[in-house]
């Protein structure tokens, strides 16, 4: 069987194509290449070149038209000759086995989707053996539909006697079908087998939360990269792995959190991301039960991210997708240091948008006015520079307490953490 490889994209230069239609405008799909480069560097790979296109929607045969991909094949050939050819095209939606194989053959480099890129990330990232198991079922789920294409240099051959082999023929058939065959099914047999190890994996972990005692559970849930690991060190002053990076974070990290005497368990979750490929939330399940079980979520919000109201929709339509969005719920908007504005003339009538309004105009705008149905309101803070920490503590405080007398009511409050 041949070994499956999503990608290898050490120091390799890359390319970059996205559609503009009308469901996704060209500032949309300009921030969608954005953060498509950011993955591509996550992954090690440099961008030297965006091409896009508008459509109705994307081309079932080559994603894009022929003449754009003409126009991309010129650039590659063009680039050959460089210190620094293109190595792989990056598509910025997820491509059917055909799309990958018609584009092959005409770019003549590798082709990548942003699930495949994704996916290679989870791979570099996973460091226990769950967070590895789920990739690699993730990556399985992913390579089933497509495998056709690893098989294309081995053509049909009619071979044999006799002739008007039909379908059916079992004799006349080739060697690429024959082991296209014998892949699909080691590939749903590993599948079954990773599945069952995960399912193990989840009775081990519901055993794990069940011997944690009465302790109240909170989750910090967010976009990818928004300085989630960054606040769980601070608060629990571990060392969780932190960096500039997307998916920094793979495998849920519980600590035990003592506020004023009120402890409690913080998780720091995987981040979410636009066009999360499907298979890996159903591969992760295990990672994103810590979600589910939690009591209070506090969604942290990079407000130094130019999309971060975007970014905010993305997390609470995820959390609808767990059935997590009932759940009590804070946002804490960290990264103030890094907010970016520009001050407006006093005479300046422009109504304000976050490009020119402050940070203190925007702690009176809705995100500051708006309460939840908890009651909880949003906080500005930076985690790394240590700014409003002590507001955070005391909220945290306040409504891990009130969640505990909820939960446990005959539970005397007096907490002591000796005997917990």
């Amino acid at each position: 069987m041949k070994e499956f490889v999503i990608s290898e994209v050490k120091a390799e230069t890359a390319i970059l194509v996205g559609l503009i239609t009308k469901e996704q405008d060209e500032t949309k799909t300009n921030e969608y290449l954005d953060e498509l480069e950011f993955l591509a560097d996550t992954a090690g790979a440099v961008t030297v070149k965006r091409f896009t296109q508008r459509m109705a929607g994307p081309s079932q045969v080559t994603y894009v038209g022929k003449g754009k991909l003409e126009e991309i094949r010129q650039y590659i050939i063009r680039k050959e000759d460089e210190e620094d050819p293109v190595g792989m095209v990056i598509f910025d939606d997820e491509l059917s086995a055909k799309q990958i194989r018609n584009i092959e053959a005409e770019l003549k480099v590798k082709i990548l989707d942003r699930t495949s890129l994704i996916l290679d990330i989870f791979a570099m990232r996973a460091q226990t053996a769950n967070a590895k198991t789920q990739v690699e079922l993730a990556q399985y789920r992913y390579m089933l539909p497509r495998l056709q294409r690893l098989w294309t240099h081995l053509e049909r051959q009619g071979g044999g006697s006799g002739s008007g082999g039909g379908k059916g023929s079992v004799g006349l058939r080739g060697p690429g079908e024959t082991q296209l065959e014998m892949d699909r099914r080691i590939i749903l047999q590993r599948i079954t087998l990773l599945k069952q190890r995960l399912i193990e994996i989840d009775k081990q972990k519901t055993t794990q939360r069940k011997n944690r005692g009465r302790l109240i559970r909170v989750a910090l849930v967010g976009y990818t990269n928004v300085g989630k690991s960054t606040l769980m060190n601070l608060l629990s002053k571990s060392e969780v792995f932190a960096e500039n990076k997307l998916f920094a974070t793979l495998d849920t990290t519980v600590r035990k959190v003592v506020i004023d005497n009120l402890p409690f368990l913080l998780a720091d979750t995987v981040g979410f991301i636009r066009k999360l490929p499907t298979d890996l939330v159903d591969s992760f399940k295990s990672t994103l039960d810590e979600v589910r079980e939690a009591d209070l979520l506090v969604h942290v919000v990079d407000i130094s991210h130019p999309d971060f109201e975007d970014q905010i929709q993305v997390v609470n339509k995820t959390l609808e997708e767990l059935g997590c969005a009932e759940k009590p719920m804070m946002m804490v908007f960290n990264k103030i240091d890094a907010y970016q504005w520009v001050e407006k003339e006093p005479d300046d009538l422009t109504p304000p948008t976050k490009e020119n309004i402050s940070l203190e105009e925007l702690e009176h705008t809705w995100m500051a006015k708006v309460r939840n149905e908890d009651g909880i309101e949003p906080l500005f803070i930076s985690a790394r520079e240590k700014i409003n920490i002590d507001e955070l503590r005391d909220t945290f405080y306040k409504k891990v307490r009130e969640l505990h007398v909820q939960k446990y009511p005959y539970n005397d409050f007096l907490y002591n953490t000796e005997e917990l």
